[in-house]
């Protein structure tokens, strides 16, 4: 591979490795409220 495509390679994998662990970060400390979410609708 040219060094080119190593950096590419680099760039891509810790931008999705990186949004992978920040929203991980950012669950763990503001964790979802399940009273947040709205009723499902009723069934008639």
């Amino acid at each position: 591979m040219t060094p080119i495509a190593v950096v590419m390679m680099i760039v891509a994998m810790v931008t999705v490795w990186g949004g992978l662990i920040a929203g991980i970060v950012n669950l763990a400390r503001h964790p979802e409220v399940a009273d947040a979410e709205p009723e499902p609708p009723a069934e008639l």
